[in-house]
């Protein structure tokens, strides 16, 4: 069934913690999404009586959250990364599309050697509705890959920049 309606979703971030994430079901039921720094989340229900008790409906750890993330259509990944980088200050991330002219289209990650010439990292490969968290150095690259970079801004505009290189040295 599909809801054309925009679900309103407020987000909290949770200092040293997470992201909280809560909206209102078409039922009229409150559910919170928390997404924790270690990489677990838990989904979460609160009480119609008090907005301030909640129950634990489900808890995941990193790679569960990850193959739920991927079954409901992961490319909101990149949103909660930026999310997650706002706690710490100097930290950036961003999404970049792998342009089809970029030398490194058909290579693998490790071959763009981009944390050694740009200090920051690739955290996750976006491939149409597929995600790809914490890619292995033999990722297969392909054009319109959306690599989701992280590190100091500078770092990430290196990224862009070794991306779009015209030749690979």
């Amino acid at each position: 069934m599909r809801h054309d309606r925009a679900m309103d979703v407020s987000e909290t971030l949770l200092p040293g913690v997470g992201i909280r994430y809560e909206f209102e079901t078409s039922n009229h039921q409150r559910v919170g999404v928390i997404v924790y720094r270690e990489g677990n989340s838990e989904i979460v229900t609160y009480a119609k009586d008090d907005p301030d008790a909640c129950t634990t409906l489900l808890e995941f750890d990193e790679h569960e959250g990850e193959t739920i993330a991927e079954i409901l259509g992961a490319p909101r990944f990149t949103k909660k990364l930026a999310d997650l980088t706002r706690e710490i200050p100097g930290l950036h991330s961003e999404p970049i599309r792998l342009p089809s002219t970029s030398p490194y289209v058909g290579k693998t990650l490790g071959q763009t050697h981009c944390r050694t010439l740009t200090g920051a990292s690739i955290v996750a490969v976006v491939r149409g509705e597929e995600v790809i968290t914490s890619p292995p150095p033999d990722q297969l690259l392909l054009a319109n890959d959306v690599l989701v970079a992280i590190g100091t801004a500078s770092g990430v505009r290196k990224v862009h920049a070794l991306l779009e290189a015209s030749d690979v040295s």
